[in-house]
């Protein structure tokens, strides 16, 4: 059963985010708490958006989605932050159920895009998405500007007093 996230799904999504982290050695950057959470899925304007999938009852999988824009076809798309099920739970259907919700949401909103990333050397995740039919962008390359180096170019004396 794939359904929109309610309240009581948070603590899953936080344990199917850390999972999802360790999975890709990456679980001492995961800093989101369950409020936090919780805040940005269910606060008075929230602009992130999850979906569950549940197997007897159990939250088992999640795609946390927002609102992306471009600038090409002048639409909003959807961009898919994560999408994870359990490993117990994999070529059971559920992520492929997650991702058609998101495609029909697409296609009844009138977006033209669904788009996410995926990391490189994560092959059983691409060959998934490739049978999908989705095309991987091998032109382009992800930027992230964090830390230290966001908050230096937020400062306007590292650049001289000059705002841009």
């Amino acid at each position: 059963m794939i359904r929109p996230a309610e309240a009581a799904d948070i603590p899953a999504i936080h344990r199917l985010i850390r999972d999802l982290a360790e999975y890709e050695k990456a679980l001492a950057e995961v800093t989101a708490t369950e409020e936090d959470l919780r805040r940005a899925l269910l606060g008075d304007r929230p602009a992130v958006f999850a979906h569950v999938a549940e197997h007897d009852g159990e939250v088992v999988g999640f795609a946390l989605w927002f609102l992306s824009f471009s600038t090409w076809t002048g639409q909003h798309g959807i961009y898919l932050e994560d999408l994870y099920v359990r490993p117990d739970q994999r070529r059971s259907g559920l992520g492929r159920a997650l991702l058609a919700e998101l495609a029909r949401i697409c296609v009844a909103r009138g977006y033209p895009r669904l788009e996410w990333s995926v990391l490189d050397w994560n092959m059983p995740a691409r060959g998934f998405y490739v049978s999908l039919g989705a095309v991987e962008k091998d032109d382009w390359t992800v930027n992230r500007l964090a830390g230290a180096a966001l908050r230096a170019l937020a400062d306007p004396a590292a650049r001289g007093g000059q705002r841009s």
